[in-house]
């Protein structure tokens, strides 16, 4: 080992300094063209390393001079000089690599190359003196644009004067054919002065050993940060084979909050942070890499070849310009025993399409598979034995150890009811995303289709034998009988579905403004509701609830959204220059939009066709009250499709729910304010989103802060039941119903807390939770809104990451009940799996297929008036001009109602 890390870190540290003197910057361009390197025929684009952009910007083309590496593993650096001798700024990478030839490159800055060839291996070492990481790439990472008014800080008195540019060949295989390689970057610089300059903190362990054969192995960093303040806005994650996670995280005061979690098998890009993040002295940087041995034969360790290992965690910030910092690392593990608390996310890992693996990695299993058999083959299903009181052998065993491993917690079924319920839930989760990693697979392709079928038949198995081990309240019933009064039968659903994020869906770019409110019109388009540049925090209201904020006018850009679900287009934009806050949003038969305000205190009825304005106003503009002209930061509206009655949620400082005539004549209202730890029947906090259930002559309501779902009887307003479960947490923030079943959304739960947020599926006769289900790409923080079409199709918007996620509910039919390993399971037949449709009269109809194409609102906003683009391509800052105190363990202070009795609930 202890060979290995010099070798490694040769690559990156510090070497004695030494000095260049420049030429004057105005021969730099001839200079350069007299002196342009001879590169290949090959590298077409190439001859001319520096390309003129306007007076103050050019672009430098960083390429490797037509290279043939002959073994694998090789390590080539090669350098250009800076062309000017002031001050620059980077504000622009562009990779021009492809991974079937190159493993990764890495670009330094420094002031003294290594070597002044035209290129060299890089065992010679990278620069004399130290070398800021400037830049990273591997698996086709897309480019990387920074934020505006964000650069590298080259030349001058203090930047670095070289580029110097590191590429690994891992396997040479591509190069059978002699082609000399042209690979690296190119860069877009420019002489403005940048307010802010970006730098590196590179996090990376130096003495992991992965001993073979074993299933989990954490490889954990952690450093004191002793700087001025850093605001970390992308981060990029780098292992090789072995790694399934990285995760990197600040902790401050005993609080995680997360910069990235990503998978190493991804396109190794530099990614957007969810939320910006900064970092303060005294505050602790931790990161982990979760690895697996299993199918090696001996033990991987820390190196820099292909079949070493690496736990990289690269973070991209940003530092005034008077006390920044260019390049910080970190080596150690300082605090390990604050790993005991490291959020459980960290030890799961992300599903990877099998068409994203790195290509030349196939070529090395082909080569060792004899030596080093990668990955094991499943066992047969006829010799597994499965443990129900080991949930990781059994998770293990049901889904095989093929493709790649899932990681989960050891379960002790000793421990009480409730962590039984919070692992199944995370478990289900894990297997949620395990099946969308494995069954992508390509239409025609009958192998990886049987693969496809297996892997969901084991889903469907690790379903059945967990529910075994649920808590009583988290069974599902198969027996759907109708509630005292109910004369309707209600659909019969089992139990057998499976909520999936559609990962083809591009509605997780992110919005200008809080996603406060999602609904489906008449043709099936999705429609968005939210806030613009406006956002609710705690000077948005007084303690009498009046609006604080309205000097800054109504919201300029147009609020409500409508978007094909199919291509993601915008179909249609409006609402601009009418609201202050955006809450709710509703769509009548007729395909009218219902709205509310809660900074107007007002629900507003619109016709979408007309521009003319609301065609119904609802409230007092500007004017809490609680009487029957007034409503007090109303929340959501329904509206009967049988009787046009209208139903207005009433709200954040009223607990009742308002009836209205069709015109929008009072007919009168139920409800009141919660009293006490056990709220009875009828008591609301924060009645926050409505569910018609036509059939049934019902009206549910989500009582956010008392965890609660309640309906009611819309002819008698008699309440008829309450849904709740331990799962929910301390909230519940939005429903949606279809025949048969309950969609629900819960909250971000208090420091301390065990129930993630997450969504649930319920069958709407039993109350019982069915599924539940969690994004892929992202994290739910503050989902706000929820809606279902009858197909299954269910959209989540969220106000905290300016995000809507698709899901789409899958059901299979047929099944027969098999024994193996002595336990009864339910096998589920391969052909029959198939979209939940129903027969409901239901107003909303079908979606008819999955959304494609690209859905880039940033693009959209970018042509209207007022609008500013606040971040880059991919790694985007739009929408995030608000930000929350980290350290609070409630929800948010962006949706925060005037000072209530203790414990206030969080605003939304």
């Amino acid at each position: 080992m202890a060979g290995r890390v010099p070798s490694l870190l040769v690559l990156l540290l510090v070497f004695p300094s030494s000095c260049l003197a420049f030429r004057s910057p105005l021969s730099v361009f001839k200079r350069f063209k007299e002196t342009t390197r001879p590169f290949s025929n090959e590298c077409l684009g190439t001859t001319r390393p520096v390309i003129p952009i306007d007076s103050t910007d050019f672009a430098l083309d960083i390429r490797m001079p037509g290279v043939i590496p002959k073994q694998s593993d090789t390590y080539f650096c090669m350098s250009m000089r800076l062309p000017v001798d002031e001050e620059a700024f980077v504000i622009d990478f562009k990779p021009r690599a492809s991974m079937d030839t190159v493993h990764h490159m890495l670009l330094f800055g420094c002031n003294m190359p290594s070597s002044t060839g035209s290129y060299w291996f890089c065992d010679e070492g990278t620069c004399t003196d130290k070398a800021n990481i400037l830049y990273a790439w591997a698996r086709n990472a897309p480019p990387t644009r920074l934020p505006k008014g964000v650069g590298f800080r080259v030349g001058g008195e203090t930047g670095s004067k070289y580029f110097v540019l590191q590429v690994h060949y891992g396997d040479i295989s591509a190069f059978r054919d002699n082609h000399k390689d042209c690979s690296g970057v190119s860069l877009h610089l420019t002489r403005l002065p940048q307010p802010l300059i970006a730098g590196m903190y590179l996090m990376m362990s130096v003495d992991t050993v992965i001993p073979a054969g074993e299933k989990v192995v954490n490889s954990d960093i952690s450093c004191h940060y002793k700087n001025y303040p850093m605001h970390v806005f992308a981060y990029r994650v780098h292992t090789h084979h072995l790694g399934k996670v990285v995760s990197g995280y600040r902790v401050r005061n005993g609080q995680w909050t997360l910069i990235g979690r990503q998978s190493p098998q991804l396109p190794q890009a530099f990614y957007p942070v969810e939320h910006p993040v900064d970092v303060s002295f005294g505050d602790l940087l931790a990161a982990r890499c979760v690895f697996t041995g299993e199918g090696r034969t001996e033990a991987t360790h820390i190196g820099g070849t292909s079949s070493d290992e690496m736990c990289n965690l690269y973070i991209m910030y940003y530092m005034e310009a008077k006390h920044a910092v260019s390049f910080m690392t970190c080596t150690q593990n300082v605090a390990p025993d604050t790993f005991r608390t490291i959020p459980p996310e960290a030890n799961i890992p992300i599903p990877v399409k099998s068409d994203m693996v790195m290509m030349h990695e196939h070529h090395k299993e082909t080569e060792y598979k004899d030596k080093i058999p990668l990955l094991q083959q499943p066992k047969r299903e006829e010799e597994e034995v499965l443990d129900q009181g080991d949930f990781y052998s059994l998770l293990s065993k049901l889904l095989g150890e093929r493709e790649d491993v899932v990681h989960v917690h050891k379960y002790n079924p000793t421990e009480k009811a409730e962590s039984e319920s919070d692992l199944v839930a995370e478990i289900a989760n894990v297997v949620q995303k395990k099946d969308l990693g494995r069954s992508d697979a390509r239409e025609g392709a009958e192998h990886e289709r049987g693969n496809a079928i297996l892997v969901r038949d084991r889903i469907h198995k690790f379903h059945r034998l967990v529910s075994t081990l649920r808590p009583p309240e988290s069974r599902v019933s198969s027996l759907q009988q109708p509630l005292p009064g109910e004369g309707t039968w209600e659909p019969e659903h089992t139990g057998d579905f499976h909520m999936e994020e559609a990962l083809d869906w591009p509605g997780v770019y992110l919005l200008p403004g809080q996603v406060s409110g999602v609904a489906l019109d008449p043709k099936n388009n999705l429609v968005i509701f939210h806030r613009g540049d406006h956002v609710w925090d705690g000077n948005s209201f007084d303690s009498k609830f009046v609006y604080q904020q309205i000097g800054l006018g109504p919201i300029e850009e147009d609020t409500i959204l409508v978007i094909d679900p199919n291509n993601a287009a915008v179909l249609q934009s409006s609402g601009k220059n009418l609201f202050y806050l955006p809450h709710g949003l509703s769509i009548d038969k007729d395909g009218n939009y219902w709205v509310t305000d809660v900074a107007l205190h007002q629900v507003f009825k619109l016709d979408p066709n007309n521009k003319e304005g609301p065609i119904l106003i609802l409230g007092r503009s500007m004017q809490p009250g609680s009487d029957q002209n007034h409503f007090c930061q109303p929340t959501d509206v329904a509206v009967d499709p049988g009787t046009g009655a209208i139903y207005v949620s009433d709200g954040y400082c009223n607990s009742r729910i308002v009836q209205f005539s069709p015109s929008g004549e009072f007919i009168t209202q139920w409800g009141e304010e919660s009293s006490g730890s056990s709220p009875l029947p009828g008591q609301f906090t924060v009645p926050h989103s409505l569910a018609l259930v036509p059939h049934l002559g019902q009206l549910c309501v989500a009582d956010r802060e008392n965890a609660r779902i309640q309906c009611f009887k819309t002819d008698t307003k008699e309440f008829v039941r309450e849904i709740k479960h331990s799962s929910f947490g301390r909230n519940v923030f939005a429903i949606s119903y279809i025949p048969g079943l309950l969609f629900a959304v819960n909250g971000k739960p208090h420091f301390g807390d065990q129930e993630p947020v997450q969504g649930f599926v319920m069958n709407f006769s039993s109350g019982e939770i069915i599924d539940i289900f969690k994004p892929v790409r992202k994290h739910f923080d503050m989902p706000h809104d929820i809606v279902a079409s009858e197909d299954g199709t269910v959209y989540i918007g969220d106000a905290h990451t300016n995000t809507v996620w698709k899901f789409t509910l899958t059901e299979k039919v047929e099944h027969r009940s098999v024994k193996k390993a002595g336990i009864e399971v339910q096998e589920i037949k391969a052909d029959s799996e198939h979209k939940l449709e129903t027969s409901s009269g239901r107003v909303l109809g079908r979606f008819r297929g999955k959304g494609s194409g690209g859905l880039n609102l940033g693009n959209f906003f970018a042509s209207r008036k007022g609008y500013s683009r606040k971040g880059f391509d991919r790694l985007s800052t739009e929408g995030s001009d608000q930000e929350k105190e980290e350290d609070d363990g409630s929800e948010s202070e962006e949706e925060y109602s005037a000072p209530l009795p203790a414990p206030a609930p969080s605003s939304s």
